[in-house]
């Protein structure tokens, strides 16, 4: 713990070491010269109004840093940062004022060793130097008084922080409690029934028994809020028809894309690289003879298959090795080859046949890629011309009704994925329109454009029984199921005294052993585990489960298993715990202190500190 406070407390001398490092632009460079020196008091310690400014500063410039905006005092005063800057000097002010009451702190060879510690104060030989410390304190415009005048109280605040946090320690049930509960265990035998182990199958149901389950259980057939939509829509592929391409611009499309559809005969090639011919040859002979595998040349120099993978080469690729690399076989090492890196030998892994894709195999697919590019162009163009009718008072129907446009309605949900609803810009608009909103073009992912007008907002509400009766009859015959199933499982776990038991019943079970509460079992309810833990040993009892029952026998309650993760586990916990109390004991300190100090703030000092902020 003591270890804790001293990190804890070292925040503030590294924060005022940044400081150093950095420098300080504005007020952090700087100090007020006017009569006033101070923001307030606390006890018989006062706070300066350059330590204000520059904490004040260093807050604003993290926020600016997390933004990339810059920050008014206006909105730092909105964000709070003012208050946070405030409080933290007065509790620092508050440790101060307690400390000196107390006698507490430390001598000048302790503050020496504090300073020769700090990296920042370190010359090119890694140890303290003399003239880095005044540059550095010089760069920050702080004297080597002021300084270690700051650093003699934050090491006296460290020494009562240690006084509050050495020896805290939660106590150990706490701990013991947490890590018993998350390292039980238990053992149990489990069956899983499903509807194919019914003794007499489910009837079917009578009209009347459907009815009357719906009237039951109508929350389970409901139809979600259905926004009425009216819309008017045009899509490039809804003007394909209408477009014609002449062949000699299909053609030139395809010409422009034979890289794609004539590709030449090709080979799946690694290749090994080697200083001079010498140490080729001799690799090549070693695979001759079986003195070693080509994996294991390239290994030996480091490299992975991936590194000397040349994927899918042409004969144009390879240079003067394609004549021998392509008449190679599958699977063969070929070498040594000259290449643009040196000798090399090469593995061919595959070989890809010359391709060509004739223009009259394609011709369709070019020539709707040109209409449709077209097609995107003429519906950009009218765009403009189809607002302005909106805009002048036209109704969708009158829209469509002067232009290709096509007229249609909607009952849109947010589930809605399916014609002109699988657009993702249609669904925003659509969850978005109010009825007192007036229609207006926007344009879809694939060039299009719509227009949309919200009808009737319908609220959720019961699926009507005719809609919903196969949903019906399907919930209800599960529940059959279900009821006969528990039925059937209750009667079997009254003799299931053993896992022999289980296997006198017929049924087909598990046996788990050890296993946590956090244990996964396919299948079986999220609260499976939960409810295992919560029995008896050697009760039986059936749990309900995803596509059945499952029954199940509590055989032996465990203890954590005291493997080095369990202990590694309960000594973080313990560690937390003891930490958490040592900071909550600390904070109701700082409390207390800030209390009986009394702080009192001159807020003219404060708003004159601010105003150069603005």
């Amino acid at each position: 713990m003591a270890a804790g406070a001293k990190n804890f407390s070292r925040t503030v001398v590294w924060i005022i070491v940044g400081l150093l490092i950095v420098g300080l632009a504005g007020f952090g460079a700087t100090s007020f010269t006017g009569s006033v020196r101070t923001v307030g008091k606390v006890g018989n310690e006062w706070i300066s109004v350059d330590d204000y400014a520059r904490e004040l500063q260093r807050e604003m410039r993290a926020v600016e840093a997390q933004t990339g905006q810059p920050l008014t005092m206006a909105e730092a005063r909105s964000l709070g940062i003012d208050q946070v800057v405030l409080s933290r000097l007065v509790q620092l002010a508050a440790l101060d004022n307690e400390a000196a009451e107390l006698g507490v702190s430390i001598g000048d060879a302790n503050l020496q060793q504090e300073i020769v510690q700090i990296p920042a104060f370190h010359g090119i030989n890694g140890t303290f130097d003399r003239e880095t410390y005044r540059f550095q304190l010089d760069q920050a415009n702080i004297d080597e008084a002021e300084f270690e005048a700051d650093l003699r109280a934050e090491s006296a605040r460290t020494l009562v922080q240690s006084a509050i946090f050495a020896g805290v320690q939660m106590p150990a049930i706490m701990t013991d409690t947490l890590a018993d509960y998350v390292g039980a265990r238990r053992s149990f035998t489990w069956a899983l029934l499903e509807d194919s182990a019914l003794e007499t199958p489910v009837d079917e149901p009578t009209e009347a028994q459907l009815q009357a389950y719906y009237e039951a259980n109508q929350d389970r057939f409901m139809l979600p809020e259905t926004r009425q939509l009216t819309y008017a829509l045009l899509t490039p592929e809804m003007l394909l028809d209408t477009i014609e391409i002449d062949e000699e611009a299909v053609r030139r499309l395809y010409d422009e894309r034979i890289g794609d559809y004539a590709q030449p005969e090709r080979r799946l090639v690694e290749r090994l690289v080697f200083a001079d011919d010498e140490a080729a040859a001799s690799a090549k002979a070693q695979l001759e003879v079986g003195g070693t595998t080509f994996e294991a040349l390239v290994e030996n120099r480091g490299l992975a298959l991936s590194d000397i993978d040349l994927g899918d080469v042409t004969y144009v690729d390879l240079g003067e090795a394609a004549e021998t690399v392509f008449a190679a076989e599958t699977g063969a090492v070929v070498g040594p080859l000259p290449s643009d890196l040196g000798p090399a030998l090469f593995r061919v892994n595959g070989q890809l046949a010359a391709r060509t894709t004739e223009f009259d195999d394609v011709e369709g697919q070019l020539r709707d890629e040109l209409a449709g590019d077209q097609a995107r162009r003429q519906i950009d163009a009218r765009a403009e011309a189809l607002e302005d009718m909106l805009a002048g008072g036209a109704t969708l129907e009158e829209l469509t009704a002067e232009s290709e446009m096509e007229l249609g309605t909607l009952g849109w949900t947010r589930n809605s994925d399916q014609g002109v609803a699988a657009y993702d810009a249609f669904n925003r608009a659509a969850a978005q329109v109010t009825a007192e909103d007036f229609p207006s073009i926007d344009f879809l992912e694939d060039g299009g454009i719509f227009a949309l007008r919200l009808d009737e907002v319908l609220p959720r509400r019961p699926q009507p029984f005719a809609e919903a009766r196969g949903a019906v009859a399907e919930a209800w015959r599960q529940d059959q199921v279900q009821q006969a199933l528990t039925a059937q499982a209750e009667t079997l776990a009254e003799g299931l005294s053993d896992d022999a038991a289980f296997t006198e019943a017929g049924l087909s079970f598990r046996v788990e052993n050890g296993l946590t509460r956090t244990a996964y079992l396919d299948g079986v309810p999220a609260d499976f585990m939960t409810r295992v833990f919560a029995m008896e040993k050697d009760e039986v009892q059936v749990i309900p489960a995803e596509t059945g029952v499952a029954i199940v026998r509590l055989n032996d309650i465990l203890p954590p298993d005291q493997t080095d993760e369990f202990q590694t586990m309960r000594d973080a916990a313990a560690a937390q715990f003891d930490q958490a109390l040592a900071q909550a004991l600390f904070a109701a300190y700082v409390r207390d202190i800030r209390l009986r100090s009394g702080a009192r703030l001159d807020p003219q000092a404060l708003a004159a500190v601010e105003a150069n902020f603005n």
